[in-house]
């Protein structure tokens, strides 16, 4: 789940390499805390949020088939 999460943020930014993905396992949770160089926040949050949005729906759709919940934390 973090090496998908890893590929879509590395797609979107100007600096592929600052891009960091920490998983957290819990029972049925995990929480991805996604890391970026400053100035590539904006491009992963995109206009209202919707590119976040976008990615949290492809990790929920990716999660629910392995029976759990997956939360994406964007950490600044």
């Amino acid at each position: 789940m973090d090496e998908l999460v890893n590929q879509i943020a590395q797609s979107l930014v100007d600096r592929p390499q600052e891009v960091r993905v920490n998983a957290i396992q819990g029972g049925q949770t995990i929480v991805l805390e996604l890391r970026v160089a400053k100035d590539d926040i904006g491009k992963i949050i995109g206009k209202q949020g919707r590119t976040a949005q976008a990615m949290r729906t492809i990790i929920a759709a990716v999660s629910a088939k392995f029976k759990k919940r997956t939360v994406l934390d964007i950490v600044e």
